[in-house]
């Protein structure tokens, strides 16, 4: 939904912010609909990896369980629910994950680094999304 009004609007869209703007001003929002859907997916992401590096013993598939209840759950509706609770369960182990990103100890560096990124721009789009003007 986004990108279908990137594409649609390339000069009103260099940002996401001026991209929702110019789309409101036109009476839709489903670019605006559609960031809020992905903002809210990038939040579960970035809780789920955050909880994995707290929580040393954590397994993924709990981190993601905890920040899916805290992040989309209250957003979905009963069939969409246990989808999502059945795909927790095929999340890799905590050990197989650290080894496809390389020595472990490096990688949760470079996952915390990337998790700040994040965790910022979730941040940044959180608050343009709670002002007057990118509400519809």
């Amino acid at each position: 939904k986004v990108r279908d009004r990137q594409l649609a609007s390339p000069s009103d869209s260099s940002t996401l912010q001026s991209l929702v703007l110019a789309e409101l001003k036109t009476k839709k929002h489903t670019a605006a609909e559609g960031l809020l859907w992905l903002v809210r997916g990038l939040d579960f992401t970035s809780q789920a990896l955050r909880h994995t590096l707290q929580n040393s013993d954590a397994e993924l598939s709990t981190s993601f369980r905890t920040a899916y209840t805290s992040t989309l759950k209250p957003h979905h509706s009963f069939l969409v629910k246990p989808v999502f609770s059945a795909a927790m369960s095929a999340t890799p182990y905590k050990k197989d994950f650290y080894a496809k990103m390389g020595v472990e100890e490096k990688a949760k560096v470079e996952l915390g680094r990337w998790l700040d990124a994040l965790e910022y721009q979730v941040k940044v789009l959180r608050e343009f999304q709670e002002r007057k003007e990118a509400k519809w």
